[in-house]
């Protein structure tokens, strides 16, 4: 077979099940760096979310039928790679965009920039675009295209002066504002929250007259900063009116947080917000947890343990620990690991995009490992954008027989999808999963937060006990 040279705008039947989008350029002193991606566009030439774009730090679609291969060297020829299993793609997706973006220069600094479009299976060239820019910093080379139940590909050779961000912004992928000063904090994260002792305390009702001045501090407890310690003692007691309030005084749980870091939950990182839940959910396991440990999970397209929160620890944990998968999309990330201090997740394996099933999966499959006395109360926190309903729906269900109730919180997008309904689906001897939604949780006061994240659970562990499963 003859690979066929293709002019701009030009166009091809693609016969192959499976293709390989290749950009090769030539490398030497002064050369920018040259990154391939892929937008996965519906009908309407938008994606459907940011898990709709692969590239360096989102290297595969959940779908698992887009691909970046990444670079190769031979001979003073770099090429970086994108694979498309056409086959695999969702119905929903009717165009794949094959993008690239300049690193250190314009595109008009590259040399010999070529893209070449290979049967995967062989390797055999079908197609090759000599590209021509001049001061662009990114490039759509070419795109995949559905046309009358067939699939094309069609040279394009668009260059975006704007660079990547621009570029992907065109096609609906969420880009949030850069910091002033891109070095004062690594790549992969958010600046570090607020010192949490001076985060803002949203003003709490007083306690009704009976209850008590205030529980008594552990040990750990007494570890912490004075103002973040008063707080703790005063919302300790303000989960224990709740409890109260649903005749459950004195009930225990295993206490886990799971924390969505998904690219559109970066702005609620940087602003504090995050760190501010967190806190106030250790007041929850403070008060239900006898061990002083909260488990906790992040995620977005992938799911990661973190380090057990110990609540004398709590100052030092946020610091390390509430960081979300991106404070851009675009930036370049650099060596996996590379900066991370003892104990932290690579937040770049996390991802960005929304994929619970995968937090909730390994939470239960936590649990089964590590049998408790007490039922597991999982809080966890997400901005919407669910589209896994299937997947999460049989996560929950499977779990509707295991000593665990699931406390989900919406923090101010839509889309929660399958979530929002879930009390009303039927089929389950129980129902073990509870949901709310806010605008602005931190506007909140501690009082009625605490009210709406307990109302179900003392209900929950009475019926899990009548049915056995506790």
């Amino acid at each position: 077979m003859t690979a066929r040279a293709l002019s701009k705008g030009a166009n091809l039947p693609v016969e192959f099940p499976t293709v390989r989008v290749e950009l090769t350029w030539s490398g030497g002193v002064g050369t920018p760096d040259v990154d391939a991606s892929a937008l996965l566009l519906t009908g309407v030439g938008r994606v459907r979310d940011d898990g709709d774009f692969v590239f360096y730090n989102q290297p595969q679609h959940a779908s698992n039928a887009v691909v970046h291969l990444g670079k190769r060297s031979a001979g003073g020829v770099l090429t970086d790679t994108v694979e498309v299993d056409l086959h695999s793609l969702e119905p929903t997706v009717e165009r794949v965009v094959l993008c690239a973006s300049a690193d250190g220069g314009t595109f008009g600094q590259v040399p010999g920039l070529t893209l070449r479009l290979l049967d995967a299976a062989t390797q055999t060239e079908i197609a090759r675009f000599h590209m021509e820019a001049g001061t662009e910093t990114a490039f759509i080379g070419g795109e995949l295209y559905l046309r009358a139940g067939q699939w094309k590909f069609r040279a394009v050779g668009q260059g975006y002066a704007s660079g990547l961000a621009g570029l992907a912004s065109d096609f609906g992928i969420t880009v949030d504002d850069a910091p002033s000063d891109p070095s004062a904090f690594p790549s992969t994260c958010v600046p570090a929250p607020p010192v949490p002792a001076a985060l803002p305390v949203p003003a709490a009702p007083p306690a009704p007259a009976a209850a008590p001045v205030g529980p008594r501090l552990s040990k750990d407890e007494e570890q912490l900063p004075v103002d973040m310690r008063k707080r703790l003692s005063l919302r300790k007691e303000q989960v224990a009116v709740s409890l109260r309030k649903h005749g459950a005084a004195g009930i225990t749980a295993r206490v886990v947080l799971v924390l969505d870091a998904s690219g559109s939950m970066s702005l609620l990182y940087s602003k504090g917000v995050v760190a501010d839940v967190v806190e106030r959910m250790a007041a929850v396991a403070a008060q239900l947890d006898d061990d002083g440990h909260m488990q906790a999970w992040t995620f977005a397209s992938n799911a990661a343990r973190l380090p057990d929160l110990r609540l004398g620890d709590l100052p030092e944990w946020l610091r390390l620990h509430v960081r979300v998968g991106q404070i851009s999309l675009f930036r370049r990330s650099k060596k996996p690991g590379k900066g991370l201090q003892a104990g932290q997740v690579d937040m770049r394996m996390v991802g960005i995009q929304n994929e619970e099933q995968k937090a909730i999966a390994q939470v239960r499959t936590y649990v089964r490992e590590n049998p408790a006395a007490d039922p597991t109360f999982v809080l966890f926190f997400s901005d919407g954008g669910i589209h896994r309903n299937d997947l999460i729906e049989q996560e929950l269900r499977d779990a509707v027989e295991e000593p665990i109730f699931w406390q989900f919180v919406g923090l101010g997008r839509s889309d929660y999808g399958v979530l929002e309904r879930f009390d009303t689906l039927p089929g389950r001897r129980v129902d073990n999963v509870g949901f709310f939604a806010v605008d602005d949780i931190g506007a909140i006061p501690d009082q009625e937060l605490y009210d709406r994240l307990l109302s179900e659970f003392p209900s929950w562990v009475a019926a899990a006990g009548q049915a056995g499963i506790l």
